[in-house]
């Protein structure tokens, strides 16, 4: 009799060995896990940062973080010019890397707003540009391998798996050093992590030969943002991205001072959905190769949805466990195969398609650091919940019309797949 699930695991193995035999790829992957370790420390808790720990005003934190993902936008958009024409992405990563060991180290210290402000655009705005260029790396080091397209989706969700590895623990370690430490001792072990990415791009890291579509001068992005299809798979982007910010930046404050739970609730909270990732990203790295991944990314939109709707009728945290992975399935998709879906329109440039992409959900979160700000001085944390589900509906409802015209107009299409 046929063994179907030890043929089954077989598979599988035989998939993920082959992801990491790809050349530069066991470096990449340690990376990615490194700056995703990095960041799950902080992120979780940066409303509790500048709310509690700095006494901004809701409206101030929300100016705070604008501020920041502005810097990040301007700067890291600059850096995707340059890595797009001849300059090496591992000396652009060196310097996106040592950034964030500077800027988290001025975070532990600094508690002037304009003086966190000034670092948060300046610094922490070049150490933005590290994730996307990264991603870029790692498309670059396909193409250089000679990876066919059609396992793109794929690689890249497995790529996007280590990322999501390093939160499982991230979060619920923030909170301990948190309560053990302060915000100080947290920042420091921040910087570590982003000066052990830096050791390790350094000696670790090779530079990806340049592929002869490089481009000597890089090309205007209005010329691709003006596609409808584009734009408005972007606006879908944005808006998941606004809800998504807002969410982030809510839970701690809906947890603590709504449901009255403590620090570490809000770490384990952000700690589960990574733990159904890992699986549920090699589930849909394997789909992404046999089936239209548009039609993945709509389901992921409406996960997310359905995500937000139900986390406005939690009435205590550990109800918020019971639907985290629903947050995980539609993180599986939104954030692994819409980088790579995205970076086949415009796939000359791999270093301008990714930033682009990242920036748009950026400045998303931009409009939701606002947001969150704003709505949460005068509405209850509970009823921010609403504000942001509705962004969410609107972004699976913008998803939803441009697929239908996308399909309209591509069904003769031979190409369709890589496109669509």
């Amino acid at each position: 009799m046929i063994d179907l699930k030890n043929i089954a695991f077989s598979k599988v193995r035989e998939r993920v060995l082959f992801v990491w035999r790809i050349p530069s790829f066991p470096v990449l992957f340690l990376i990615n896990f490194i700056l995703g370790f990095a960041s799950s420390f902080f992120a979780p808790f940066s409303s509790i940062f500048g709310i509690d720990e700095v006494k901004m005003s809701n409206i101030g934190f929300g100016i705070f973080m604008t501020i920041t993902a502005v810097g990040g936008v301007t700067i890291s958009s600059y850096i995707a010019k340059l890595s797009d024409t001849n300059t090496s992405r591992k000396k652009l990563l060196i310097l996106t890397s040592f950034s964030g060991v500077l800027g988290y180290i001025l975070y532990a210290f600094l508690r002037n707003y304009l003086a966190l402000a000034f670092t948060g655009f300046f610094v922490l705005g070049v150490t933005a540009a590290a994730i996307p260029q990264l991603w870029a790396y790692a498309r670059d080091a396909l193409k250089a391998a000679d990876i066919p397209n059609e396992e793109t989706p794929f690689i890249m969700n497995i790529f996007r798996m280590f990322f999501a590895l390093s939160w499982t623990v991230g979060p619920a370690l923030g909170s301990w050093l948190l309560m053990t430490v302060g915000f100080k001792g947290l920042f420091l072990f921040v910087a570590a992590g982003y000066f052990l990415a830096y050791v390790t791009i350094v000696f670790l890291l090779r530079d990806v030969p340049r592929q002869q579509s490089a481009l000597h001068k890089a090309p205007s992005v209005g010329n691709y943002v003006k596609k409808p299809y584009i734009l408005a798979y972007l606006a879908a982007a944005f808006l998941l991205s606004a809800a998504t910010s807002i969410h982030m930046l809510n839970v701690p404050q809906f947890v603590t001072k709504v449901l009255h739970g403590s620090e570490m609730d809000v770490g384990v909270i952000f700690s589960v959905p990574p733990i159904f990732e890992v699986p549920f990203m090699i589930i849909v790295g394997v789909l992404a190769t046999k089936i239209n991944n548009a039609i993945l990314i709509k389901i992921g939109y409406s996960i997310a949805f359905i995500y937000y709707l139900l986390f406005g009728f939690v009435q205590s945290p550990w109800q918020i466990y019971l639907i985290q992975f629903l947050s995980a399935a539609q993180v599986s998709i939104t954030a692994g195969i819409a980088i790579a879906y995205f970076q086949d329109f415009i796939p000359e440039a791999p270093g301008i398609a990714t930033t682009l992409y990242m920036n748009t959900t950026q400045i998303g979160s931009t409009i939701g650091y606002l947001l969150f700000g704003t709505i949460s001085e005068v509405i209850s944390y509970g009823h921010v919940i609403t504000v942001y589900t509705i962004f969410a509906g609107v972004g699976l409802l913008s998803l939803l019309l441009f697929g239908k015209q996308k399909l309209a107009r591509t069904t003769s299409v031979s190409t369709e797949r890589t496109i669509h």
